[in-house]
Order: C-alpha cells, then sequence, then structure tokens
C-alpha cells in the first residue's frame, strides 16, 4: 500500500506528520510522491487560523474529485480533526477516518476498520504517549524536530490548542534525550526542541525545567546547534537566558510571540504580559546574547482593536526589529473566549491593517539583511533551492534562509557561506574562500 501525507500547519504538526509517514512505513506501506499514485491520502490540519481550514477544505474539494476517479482511503489527522469530529463525518462524507493526535499509533488498524465504514479515533490520552523506534519518518536530513512536550494551559483568548492538543503533558527527560542521542550518531547536527508552549517544559519524573533540558541535550556529542520553539513571553524566566548564555550550541534565534504592540489588546487577548513587560524581556535578552534575532507572530483586527493599538504594534515592529514575521488577520476560533466577543474590527479595515504591518516589515526585514552582505557566516546545509539554477539552500543560527551556489549539495553539512546579496526575505551567497 502507498501513502501520501499533506501537511498544513506549525512545526509540530510537520513532525507529527512524520511520525504518521514513519508508523505506516513500519507497518508496510511505502510513501507516495503524489496523492494520484496513493492508496490511501491523509491530510494532518491546523485549526489555529481560519485561513488554514479554508486551504483544508479546498484541498479536500479536491480530494473528492480523485476518489470519484478511483479507489482511495482519505484520512483528516491534526487539530480540525480533533475538534470537528463527527462534523467533519457528516459534512464531506467521502472522508473516510478522522484521527486526533492522540491516535496516530493505531493508523494501520484504523485505516483497515475504515474499508468497511467511516472511522473516528479522536480519543485523549492523560499520560504522555512515546513513538517506538521507527516509528518517525525524518523529512529533513539536517534538522530534527524532537517534541518535549504538547498542550496548553495558558487559554489565550483567540486560541484553539488548549481544545485541539489539550491540557499540558510533558515527555520524560530520558526519552527527550535518548532521541537527541540516536539523531546525533546517524548525522544530525541540529535538534529543533518543540512545544506549544516550550519553556513551560518539566521532567514529570524529575521536575527539571527547559534550562535542564537544554544542558543536557548540548551536552550530547554531535549536536552543535539547539533551538527550542515556542517560548511564551510571561513565562521566560532569567534562568533560561542564563541557560542560553552557557550553552552556545543554543541558536541565537528565538520565536518570541508577540500579538499586539497595545498593552490594551494583550490584555483582552488574556497573553499574561503588557507590551511594556515584552520590551524589557526584549533588552534582557539583547544584553545577554549580542546578535539575538527574533522572529514574533501578530494579530491584526482582534476585537476592540484601535487605530491607536494597530500604531502601537506598528511601533513594536519599529523598535524591537524582528527578523521575521507570522502576521495574521483575526478570526474568530471555535470553543475560544474571542469567539464570544464581538468581531467588531470591519473586515476591509484588518485587510488594510494587515498589508501596512506586512510593507513595513518587509521594509525593516530588508535592512537587517542587508547587514549581512559581506560577512561570512556559517550555515547548516539543506539541499536544493527551491528557486533552482542548480543552487543550494541553507539556514544560519538566526535562522535566516540563504540559497547559495555550491559544487556540490551539502545537506546536513556546515559550510562558510560568504553573503553577495540579499532580498526581503532571504540571504544570497557563495562558499567562502
Amino acid at each position: 500500500m502507498k501513502f501520501f501525507v499533506r501537511t498544513f500547519g506549525c512545526q509540530m504538526n510537520q513532525n507529527d506528520s512524520e511520525h504518521i509517514a514513519g508508523i505506516l512505513a513500519a507497518s508496510g506501506a511505502e510513501r507516495a510522491a503524489t496523492p494520484e499514485d496513493a492508496d490511501v491520502v491523509i491530510v494532518n490540519t491546523c485549526a489555529v487560523r481560519g485561513k488554514s481550514e479554508e486551504k483544508l477544505f479546498s484541498y479536500l474539494g479536491r480530494l473528492s474529485s480523485l476518489k470519484r476517479r478511483r479507489a482511495v482511503l482519505i484520512g483528516v489527522a491534526g487539530c480540525v480533526a480533533q475538534i470537528q469530529r463527527e462534523t467533519l463525518l457528516r459534512k464531506r462524507p467521502f472522508i473516510d477516518f478522522v484521527v486526533g493526535p492522540d491516535n496516530y499509533r493505531e493508523l494501520p488498524s484504523i485505516m483497515e476498520k475504515a474499508t468497511a465504514g467511516p472511522c473516528l479515533a479522536t480519543g485523549r490520552a492523560r499520560a504522555w504517549r512515546e513513538f517506538g523506534p521507527g516509528e518517525t519518518l525524518r523529512e529533513s536530513p539536517a534538522s530534527a524536530f524532537v517534541t518535549v512536550m504538547e498542550g496548553c494551559d495558558n487559554f489565550c483568548a483567540y486560541c484553539v490548542v488548549p481544545f485541539s492538543r489539550g491540557r499540558e503533558k510533558f515527555r520524560p527527560l530520558g526519552h527527550i534525550l535518548r532521541e537527541v542521542r540516536e539523531l546525533a550518531a546517524t548525522g544530525y547536527r541540529e535538534v529543533q526542541l518543540l512545544g506549544q508552549n516550550v519553556n513551560s517544559y518539566r521532567d514529570p519524573e524529575t521536575g527539571r525545567g527547559l534550562p535542564a533540558l537544554l544542558d543536557e541535550a548540548c551536552s550530547v556529542p554531535g549536536i552543535e546547534w539547539a533551538r527550542f520553539i515556542t517560548s511564551h513571553p510571561g513565562k521566560f524566566g532569567n534562568d533560561l537566558i542564563e541557560a542560553m548564555v552557557r550553552n552556545r550550541k543554543v541558536c541565537r534565534a528565538l520565536h518570541l510571540p508577540l500579538q499586539s504592540g497595545s498593552s490594551a489588546v494583550l490584555e483582552r487577548m488574556s497573553r499574561g504580559y503588557s507590551w511594556e513587560e515584552y520590551a524589557a524581556l526584549v533588552g534582557r535578552l539583547r544584553q545577554a546574547l549580542p546578535g539575538l534575532l527574533l522572529a514574533t507572530d501578530i494579530i491584526v483586527g482582534f476585537p476592540g482593536e484601535t487605530e491607536e493599538d494597530f500604531e502601537a504594534t506598528m511601533e513594536a515592529l519599529r523598535e524591537v526589529r524582528f527578523a521575521g514575521i507570522f502576521s495574521f488577520r483575526f478570526s474568530p476560533r471555535p470553543l475560544t473566549a474571542a469567539a464570544r466577543m464581538r468581531d467588531d474590527v470591519p473586515l476591509e479595515v484588518k485587510r488594510r491593517r494587515l498589508l501596512e504591518l506586512q510593507n513595513l516589515q518587509k521594509a525593516l526585514q530588508t535592512e537587517i539583511f542587508r547587514s549581512f552582505v559581506g560577512q561570512d557566516l556559517k550555515v547548516l546545509g539543506l539541499g536544493p533551492s527551491p528557486k533552482g539554477g542548480g543552487r543550494f539552500q541553507g539556514r544560519t543560527e538566526g535562522n535566516l534562509v540563504v540559497n547559495f551556489a555550491a559544487p556540490r549539495a551539502i545537506p546536513g553539512e556546515f559550510a562558510s557561506i560568504r553573503v553577495t546579496g540579499c532580498g526581503p526575505y532571504s540571504l544570497h551567497g557563495e562558499l567562502a574562500g
């Protein structure tokens, strides 16, 4: 049997898809290059933004036409599957099975049941469920995702994660370190420690937190770079900053979601910090970690956002100078507190604000990228560049994408790249020397 997995969403979803592919491969299935070549197509979904769901249902429409042409099993996995459950099967009767994040290890039996009729598997597990050896089929030959926790207890007003992923549960530290050692032994040089709220990590056996995990992971021979994603600004303690300082293998790059530069909006979002507190954290981070590059998330048009609130967000971008942002229009998510608020910012205003925000960020980002022209940067090779032309792509310690010319592919290897130019979203270069 051949399978195809289509992924929407964040790094956690990408890692989940690697587990899905690994479980199916371990059961004897083979990865297909396209949905048209597959016997089963699984769509791994994201429920965080309304736009992600729109993309999902558009894709499902294309799969329904595929199913009319030939026999193929169609499954929906992930966050939308967990939240919508029976609704998906009722509204999209061509779907054969729906599976939530805690049920991936049962996929072979779920698929077998689905051949006889629609199958729903969205049960919750309170304890951590470990994936076994061989149950991960990694996409990248260079950088490996390592999940350290799932779920979130913050209940930000706009966020569906506590409902789609559940409450926080933590992976045992020993299991994490065993995976990191195995990755190093097979040639991986970078690990990305994943969690929806990763800086709340606590080893369920000893209570040791993320600083201790960074100490242990960075001590593994062969690992040269370590990252952790995603951090909550209100829970970023000085002990974590100190761990980053003493472990030079921790990359000088952070994804630190701001969401809004207005303290009034942040309070309505239930974020647990003010703009002033966020700015103070950025100051402490940059003082302790010179050269640190920051990325963030921004939502425009949250209920009650005024022009003054929006301008505060624009000013926050000018002050912090993020190296990258993920920006979105507010869309109410089911079950969240914001879904009960009056969505009072008109759509055309949301669109205008998002465009203005993105144009400002593009200009600021281009300035930041230009500052690297002429420098030699250590770059981890990822593989051929999607821009073609025989070039390759890599990533810097600061998480900047570099497209460069080289006589051979160097996925999984480090190279010194001289930056010769840039665009608004990537650097261009060549092998130094």
